[in-house]
């Protein structure tokens, strides 16, 4: 059975999430940043962050799980640092504001790095290097969240997906840009797994038993209840490296924690409210030498590895960001891919907040 798919223009789109946003009390000008972020990811083809998280944050907020109002309280400063309390506001904006604040210190003094505690879901951590990338500058960012992954030889899920996300300028029309979990997977693609019917591939979530379940309507009920956990980068054990993607993980929660003094694991449950942590760093790649000199490297990098002996039966060997590039082309023509399940929900809530002028088609 083929899954019914509705094509939305992708300004269309971006305009209702904003009335969304600004319906629910969320200031006009963050309300614009939260749907800048979420098309951003639909556009890169990483639907798990895209629209399909508008109605999780319109129900949190509307539940009084997350505030519609954002706070930017720095709590100590430096020269080249800040430490930042988001108030448990909306995360997209507590973001975009920490990683400008990096960036502004790294234009005067070379580097920029913002920690953030008490904060919310940030949406795609690609966005935030993104920004450094437009600026002429390396950025990295990272962000902890609630308990999903085992660690390895475990079952019970203790970490959260956790992605450590860094990218650069080259010369070429595409940055370098890794943006990904330290798990095998993130829940929202199970998520969107469960709204098209589709089994869970083996080997990417484990349950307490130690068996690898590929039933996802099941799967989703089990890691709510704890009783599952999805693995980190690498796997089950350590002979494909699961300790390494384990290892990786517990450093983002360290940095997004304890440097923050916030909370971690355990304590970043629904029914304490998250308060996540992230951090930014921006590096301005002028202060080590001439930015047209880096970005012919990082060319030269991208294009041997992309140019080097291809497997059989492969054409083309890809590098991080490419295929998110050639995917925003596309989308921006077809406009944005929305299942029926999705579809309802927009409906819902164009229902709820009488939000006229749109129909999806």
């Amino acid at each position: 059975m083929t899954e019914e798919i509705t094509y939305i223009d992708v300004k269309t789109l971006h305009n209702f999430m904003q009335d969304v946003f600004t319906g629910i009390g969320v200031p006009k000008e963050d309300a614009k940043i939260c749907s800048d972020i979420l098309i951003s990811s639909d556009l890169r083809g990483i639907e798990s962050h895209g629209v399909q998280r508008l109605k999780m944050y319109y129900d949190r907020v509307l539940g009084g799980i997350q505030k519609a109002t954002t706070d930017f309280e720095i709590i100590k400063e430096a020269e080249t640092t800040a430490l930042v309390d988001a108030g448990h506001g909306m995360g997209h904006v507590v973001a975009y504001h920490g990683m400008n604040l990096a960036m502004k210190k790294a234009k005067k003094f070379g580097t920029g790095a913002v920690a953030v505690r008490n904060s919310t879901h940030y949406g795609i951590a690609g966005y935030y290097a993104l920004m450094a990338i437009q600026e002429g500058m390396i950025g990295l960012t990272l962000t902890n969240a609630r308990p999903s992954i085992a660690p390895t030889f475990g079952v019970e899920p203790m970490l959260g997906t956790n992605p450590l996300t860094i990218g650069c300028p080259t010369d070429e029309e595409f940055p370098f840009l890794i943006d990904c979990a330290t798990s095998i997977t993130q829940r929202g693609k199970i998520e969107v797994l469960a709204r098209t019917k589709t089994p869970t591939p083996e080997g990417w979530v484990i349950d307490e038993s130690g068996d690898k379940s590929t039933d996802t309507v099941s799967i989703l009920n089990q890691l709510m209840n704890g009783t599952a956990a999805l693995l980190p980068l690498g796997g089950a054990g350590e002979i494909l490296g699961g300790h390494k993607g384990y290892g990786y993980g517990t450093a983002v929660e360290i940095l997004a924690a304890a440097l923050t003094g916030g909370s971690f694991m355990k304590d970043l449950t629904l029914q304490k409210g998250y308060k996540l942590g992230h951090f930014f760093l921006a590096i301005n790649i002028e202060s080590f030498l001439p930015l047209e000199t880096f970005k012919k490297i990082a060319g030269d990098i991208v294009r041997e590895l992309r140019n080097s002996k291809k497997e059989p039966g492969q054409t083309r060997i890809f590098t991080a960001g490419e295929k998110e590039y050639e995917m925003e082309i596309e989308r921006r023509k077809t406009g944005i891919p929305v299942n029926s399940s999705i579809l309802q929900d927009l409906l819902v809530m164009q229902k709820d907040l009488d939000l006229t002028g749109y129909t999806f088609q």
